[in-house]
């Protein structure tokens, strides 16, 4: 048997056979035997990859560590002194794969599904950056995958993980604002550049392998406007403002109402030159009845753009949020995650039940081990939800006509013009 099979069903047994390991935090830190802990691979160690690579590193062990630029890779390998340095995840993967349990992808968006199939593929269990994919084709393909290969997987939409949110999702689903027909949810992104010309070339910096960074998409010069930050506002590598946001805000009304499958999208648009997204959009979906609700309208604001103000009934709408319109009422939910919603118009709280997470990455080990998915799993939420985000892109780059979604086959029924945003086509050298 393989080594890194060996790890898995033991890793499997002892989460079987340990009830006590999921009673607290402490629990997941002090394991007695070093073959208990997972061995992760982090690729992306910048901005929030910092953070998932620490997570990491409290649950299991780091053996590898990825990045693009070396700068930001030593910075790490200074915490992680054990870990292997690599700046191509493909090496690195190839290299450590008997070594790995699993891996964290924190990478720009438009690396997140190469470097999660490659995982994947190879037997990994995979923790993923929102929002999961660049396309909407690729969200559809590593749900599948994930689910072919029994994997545990997790998106990094930390509020999935909060009461509050849960507690939210489930008076929803109990009926509290009766039948619900309008949900309303804004951000105050973009907080980058975006909406304007491409920036002038500049030398790449020394410590950067730019053809690495660019990855699957197109060939272009460097520029800092890019990299390390400002690339979610370019349509080659990020998914703008909705793509980076909505898998948060939209979180809370998606579990509730279960807001799969928009059957149209529109958008209103400040302009934009197909390179960078717009400065501003307002976004239409349209779903489709299920048993469960009737038919409904979901609106998105982004760059300044806000709900009109008296349905909020005297709130201020703040830089980001939702709000949630019934027969019987209204949720409005401040902030980004959805927790700590306030009933308007009538509604009255009902009783729920919903299940406590024990915290958002300690749910992907708890997976890893054997136990119960993490609610942000691949198969069932996360590659649903990041579908349903990314469509809204569609109606931004149509800039005004209504798309006709056929979500069976992943395809605008009446704009065949917008396909390539649907599934962009790969670089020479990298592939799904």
């Amino acid at each position: 048997m393989a080594a890194h099979s060996s790890r898995r069903d033991f890793l499997k047994g002892a989460a079987l056979t340990g009830v006590g390991v999921w009673v607290a935090d402490a629990a997941w830190a002090q394991d007695k035997s070093p073959n208990e802990k997972v061995n992760f691979a982090c690729i992306g160690l910048g901005g929030k990859g910092d953070s998932d690579t620490a997570d990491a590193a409290r649950y299991g062990n780091v053996v590898a560590i990825c990045d693009v630029d070396e700068g930001t890779l030593n910075k790490s390998a200074a915490k992680y002194p054990n870990a292997r340095k690599y700046t191509d995840f493909r090496k690195m993967l190839d290299e450590m794969d008997k070594s790995i349990d699993a891996v964290t992808v924190s990478t720009p968006d438009h690396t997140h599904a190469p470097a999660a199939a490659m995982a994947m593929r190879m037997g990994k269990h995979c923790f993923c950056q929102k929002p999961l994919t660049h396309t909407i084709y690729e969200a559809r393909k590593l749900g599948e995958l994930a689910r072919d290969k029994k994997l545990a997987t997790q998106m990094g939409n930390q509020g999935t993980a909060d009461s509050g949110l849960r507690k939210s999702a489930a008076m929803l689903k109990a009926g509290v604002l009766g039948n619900v027909q309008e949900v309303h949810v804004w951000t105050n992104r973009p907080i980058w550049p975006q909406g304007g010309p491409r920036p002038e070339a500049m030398p790449v910096p020394g410590t950067v392998a730019w053809d690495l960074w660019l990855g699957p998409a197109p060939e272009r010069p460097y520029s800092k406007e890019y990299h390390p930050f400002g690339w979610r506002g370019y349509w080659d590598f990020g998914t703008g403002a909705l793509g980076d946001m909505a898998c948060h805000t939209m979180n809370m009304p998606f579990m509730g109402l279960d807001l799969r499958n928009p059957t149209s999208v529109q958008a209103q648009t400040s302009g934009h030159n197909q390179d960078s997204f717009p400065k501003w959009s307002i976004i239409q979906y349209e779903f489709p009845a299920t048993a469960q609700r009737p038919a409904l309208r979901l609106t998105w604001y982004d760059g300044g753009k806000l709900p009109p103000s008296e349905l909020l009934e005297g709130r201020k709408a703040g830089g980001s949020g939702s709000l949630i319109i019934g027969d019987k009422g209204k949720l409005y939910t401040p902030a980004d995650y959805g927790g700590g919603g306030e009933l308007l118009g009538g509604a009255s709280p009902v009783e729920v039940t919903f299940p406590q997470s024990p915290g958002h990455f300690q749910e992907f080990v708890r997976a890893i081990k054997g136990g119960e998915a993490a609610m942000s799993n691949f198969p069932d939420y996360a590659s649903p939800l990041t579908e349903t985000v990314l469509l809204g892109n569609l109606a931004v780059w149509a800039d005004g006509k209504k798309i006709e979604w056929d979500s069976k086959n992943l395809k605008a029924k009446n704009a065949p013009e917008v396909q390539h945003i649907v599934r962009a086509e790969y670089r020479k050298g990298w592939k799904l």
